[in-house]
C-alpha cells in the first residue's frame, strides 16, 4: 500500500491533444511518456522519483490500453538491465530510480547499454537526490554521464519543458544511438504546473510485436572486438549526431541575448533558483524577463562547444551556477573557452560555494558578487539576505543563544515496530556486552541517533550483512550483528548478504526487520508482503528464502512489541554454539501504513454509528518516579515530560502525548527493563453500547468508593504543605 494514491489524478493522463494539462511534475512525466509512444517502463522506488512509480502503477489499465508494458523492477540493476529491450528493437523504453545510488546499483547493465548501443530510444529518469533535503551521500550523477557518454538532460523546473524534454530525449537516443539520462529534481518532481497535452501514442512496435520478431546485431553486442569499436563509434558517430539534433532542436535556451556585455549559464535545474535571486536584485521580474543574458543548459552533457563559443563571444565575463563537486562543467567550459582563444572572463566556484545545494540565499549571494564586480548598474535591489549573518538586519542573524536550540536528530514514528527491536537488543547487550553492529539503508538506520546508539556503518542498500562479512574470527569471544531491512533483504541482502555469510560460514547475526512494506520509499509492496496485491505475487516469507540457501539457525518474531521476549531470543541468539549465520526476521506492520488504513475503517465505523475502541497509554503521575530512564529505553515522540503535579517533588515526571498510537511499547520497554510500574491503559470507546455505559457506571463509583481514603489523607497533607 503506497503512501499516496494517484487513483483520482491518473484520469487526466487521458487528455487529448491542444487541452491544457494541470498536475504535478511526476504526473506530467508520466503523460509525456505517454504520448512518446513508449512500449515499455520499469522502475525502483526511491525519493524523490517513488511517487513517479506510484503514477505508474495507478495507471496501469491506461497503460495497458496503449500494449504499454509496466514492471516494478526488484533493483535498479533489473531495470536498467530492462532496457536490453531496445539495443536491437526500435522499441522506446523508460526506468526510473533515484540517483545516484540507483544509478551506482546500475551502472555495470547501463555501462553495457552505452556501449554496444540503442536502437530504440532509451530514457533513463533519475531523481536526482542531492541537497538539503537528501538522505543519502552527497554526489552527482554527471560523473556517470561522463563516464559511459550517455547525454545527460536536466531541464528547466517547468511542466512544458520537462514534457518537452522527455519527448525529445527519445528521439536524441535514436539519432545517436546512445541512452539518455533525464535528471529530475526533488522540486521538479512536486512542481505544479500546466502544459499543452497531445495525444497518447500507442507504440509502433508493442512488447508483443518483439517477441514475436526477434533480432539480433552481432556489432551491439558488447564483446571483443565489437567493444573496442564502440568507443570509436561514440567519439566518430553518436557524439557528433547528439550535438547536431540539440543545436537544430534548440534543446539548450537563450534569455536576454545582448543586453549586456555579461552573461550568466546555468544547469536547466537551477534555473528558476536563480531567476528568483535575479528577481530579488532587481534584475529579473518573476516572469524572467531578464537584464542579465541567460544560457540554459537544458543538456548538461554534451556540452556544445560552439554554442558556449557564441555565447561568450561578445562577453567580458560570465559566471557559471553549477551545483556540487566536482565542477566537471566548469573545468569544461575552461578547455573550451581556452582551446578557442576567447578573453571571456569566467567565474563560477570562486564566487558561489563549492560543495552543498544552492538555495536561493547561495545563488543570490554569488550573482551579486558576480555583478557587482562587472555590472553593478544592473542591481537595483539589496534584499535582507545579502547582510552578514552578524548583523541584527539579517535574516540569518542569531535570535536565541545556539546552546538553546538543540538540533533533533531524525527517529523513528510513533508506534514504529522497530522502536522495540532496538530497545530489546539494548536491554540484550547488558548481559552480552556490546557488539559491532553494521547497518543498512532504510527506517532502521535512525537507530545511531539518540536514544539506541546502534550502528557502526552503512554501506549500501542490503549490504548490511556483507558491510560486517570481515569482522567474523573464530577466536573473538562475541559475534558481530547486522541489520537489514525487508526491502534491502529483497533487492540485494538475499544473494549478497546472506548467501555470502553461508558460503563463507560466517557466525554473524542478521536481524531482517520485516514491516510488510518497502516503508522508507513509500510503503510499496514486497515479496514478503501480506496484502493481496492482484497484479503482483506477494506473501513469501524471508525466513523460508534465507532457508533456502543454506542458513540452519533462524527464528521469526510476529510481534515485535513483546520486547521481554524479543530480549530473550537475542541472547540466545548471541550465545548459541550453532555455527554459521543465525538470522532473525522481526514481523510487525509499518505504522504508518497501518494507521492509513485503520483510521480510514474507525472513521467509517465511526460515521455509521458503529463501535470503536481505541487504546491509548498513559503515565500515573503518583508512581512515575521522574528518572526518565523510559523515555531513553524507547525515545517514542509520544512520551515527553511534564510538569510534576507533586508539591514535594520537583523533578518533572513522563507523560504520554495525544500523538499516542496505542502499540504499547512504553509500557513493555518499562517491564522488560524492570522500571517503576507507572504506566497505564486505557481504552477509549466510541458509540458505546449500554454494556459499555453500565460497566463504566460501576466502575466509576467503585474507584470512587476505594479512593474515599486517599483524597481525604492527600488533602491533609495539602493543608499542611500550605
Amino acid at each position: 500500500m503506497a503512501e499516496r494514491s494517484f487513483a483520482a489524478e491518473v484520469g487526466k493522463l487521458r487528455q487529448g491533444a491542444g487541452t491544457t494539462f494541470r498536475g504535478e511534475g511526476i504526473l506530467a512525466v508520466t503523460k509525456a511518456l505517454l504520448q512518446s509512444g513508449v512500449a515499455y517502463v520499469g522502475g525502483y522506488q526511491g525519493a524523490p522519483i517513488s511517487h513517479l512509480m506510484d503514477v505508474l502503477g495507478d495507471a496501469r489499465e491506461i497503460l495497458s490500453e496503449f500494449d504499454v508494458y509496466f514492471e516494478n523492477s526488484a533493483s535498479e540493476a533489473t531495470a536498467a538491465a530492462m532496457l536490453a529491450a531496445s539495443v536491437h528493437q526500435p522499441l522506446r523504453g523508460a526506468i526510473t530510480f533515484k540517483s545516484p545510488v540507483g544509478t551506482n546499483v546500475a551502472s555495470d547493465a547501463l555501462a553495457n547499454l552505452a556501449s554496444g548501443g540503442v536502437t530504440g530510444g532509451s530514457l533513463i529518469i533519475i531523481g536526482e537526490d542531492y541537497g538539503e533535503g537528501s538522505s543519502i551521500m552527497q554526489e552527482r550523477t554527471h560523473a556517470f554521464a561522463m563516464k559511459s557518454q550517455m547525454w545527460l538532460l536536466d531541464p528547466r523546473p517547468n511542466l512544458q519543458a520537462i514534457v518537452d524534454t522527455v519527448q525529445a530525449g527519445f528521439e536524441l537516443s535514436e539519432v545517436s544511438n546512445t541512452p539518455v539520462m533525464l535528471e529530475l529534481r526533488l522540486r521538479s518532481c512536486h512542481l505544479h504546473g500546466t502544459f499543452t497535452a497531445e495525444d497518447n501514442r500507442r507504440p509502433p512496435m508493442t512488447v508483443k510485436d518483439a517477441i514475436e520478431s526477434p533480432r539480433r546485431e552481432l556489432s551491439r553486442i558488447v564483446l571483443p572486438p565489437a567493444s573496442f569499436l564502440h568507443e570509436h563509434e561514440k567519439h566518430e558517430k553518436r557524439w557528433p549526431a547528439a550535438v547536431r539534433f540539440i543545436k537544430e532542436r534548440g534543446l539548450n535556451e537563450i534569455f536576454g541575448d545582448g543586453l549586456a556585455d555579461i552573461g550568466i549559464i546555468v544547469q536547466g535545474g537551477l534555473y528558476n533558483t536563480l531567476n528568483r535571486s535575479l528577481e530579488l536584485l532587481g534584475s529579473s521580474d518573476a516572469y524572467g524577463r531578464t537584464t542579465v543574458p541567460l544560457y540554459v543548459m537544458n543538456v548538461t552533457y554534451p556540452v556544445v562547444d560552439d554554442e558556449i563559443q557564441d555565447f561568450c563571444a561578445d562577453k567580458r565575463a560570465v559566471l557559471l551556477l553549477e551545483e556540487g563537486q566536482p565542477d566537471y562543467i566548469e573545468q569544461n567550459l575552461h578547455a573550451i573557452l581556452r582551446r578557442a582563444g576567447s578573453d571571456t572572463v569566467l567565474h563560477g566556484k570562486d564566487m558561489l560555494p563549492p560543495v552543498g545545494e544552492y538555495t536561493s540565499t547561495a545563488v543570490t549571494r554569488g550573482v551579486a558578487q558576480f555583478l557587482r564586480k562587472y555590472l553593478p548598474e544592473a542591481i537595483a535591489h539589496e534584499p535582507a539576505l545579502l547582510r552578514p549573518d552578524t548583523d541584527p538586519a539579517s535574516p540569518f542573524a542569531p535570535r536565541v543563544a545556539p546552546p538553546t536550540m538543540r538540533q533533533r536528530p531524525p527517529g523513528l514514528c510513533t508506534g514504529c515496530p522497530e522502536r522495540p527491536i532496538f530497545s530489546a537488543l539494548k536491554l540484550a547487550e547488558r548481559e552480552t556486552g556490546q557488539h559491532h553492529i553494521s547497518a543498512d539503508i532504510g527506517c532502521h538506520l535512525f537507530a545511531i541517533n539518540e536514544p539506541f546508539n546502534l550502528g557502526a556503518t552503512t554501506m549500501g542498500y542490503g549490504l548490511g550483512s556483507a558491510g560486517a562479512a570481515a569482522l567474523n574470527s573464530k577466536d573473538a569471544d562475541r559475534r558481530t550483528i547486522a541489520v537489514m531491512g525487508d526491502g534491502g533483504f529483497w533487492h540485494n541482502g538475499l544473494t549478497s548478504g546472506v548467501g555470502n555469510a553461508v558460503f563463507n560460514e560466517n557466525d554473524q547475526l542478521l536481524v531482517v526487520v520485516d514491516n510488510a512494506y518497502s516503508a522508507a520509499t513509500g510503503g510499496q509492496d514486497l515479496l514478503s508482503s501480506q496484502a493481496d496485491n492482484p497484479i503482483r505475487s506477494t506473501k513469501h516469507p524471508i525466513e523460508k528464502a534465507v532457508r533456502g540457501i543454506g542458513v540452519r539457525w533462524s527464528r521469526t518474531v510476529t510481534n515485535t512489541y513483546r520486547v521481554s521476549a524479543l530480549r530473550d531470543l537475542f541472547i540466545k541468539a548471541l550465545t548459541t554454539k550453532e555455527p554459521g549465520p543465525k538470522v532473525i526476521v522481526a514481523q510487525s506492520e509499518c505504522q504508518l501504513n497501518r494507521q492509513r488504513r485503520v483510521k480510514k475503517q474507525q472513521s467509517e465505523a465511526l460515521n455509521t454509528g458503529q463501535r470503536v475502541v481505541r487504546e491509548r497509554f498513559g503515565v500515573d503521575p503518583e508512581t512515575c518516579t521522574g528518572d526518565h530512564a523510559c523515555i531513553r529505553i524507547s525515545g517514542c515522540p509520544s512520551l515527553s515530560i511534564t510538569d510534576n503535579p507533586d508539591p514535594l517533588r520537583t523533578d518533572p515526571i513522563a507523560t504520554v502525548l495525544d500523538s499516542c498510537v496505542g502499540c504499547g511499547v512504553c509500557g513493555a520497554n518499562a517491564h522488560a527493563a524492570v522500571l517503576c510500574p507507572s504506566f497505564y491503559r486505557t481504552d477509549v470507546v466510541h458509540n458505546p453500547t449500554l454494556r459499555d455505559r453500565f460497566l463504566a457506571a460501576v466502575r466509576a463509583r467503585w474507584i470512587s468508593f476505594a479512593s474515599r481514603g486517599l483524597e481525604k489523607r492527600a488533602a491533609r497533607y495539602e493543608v499542611a504543605a500550605q
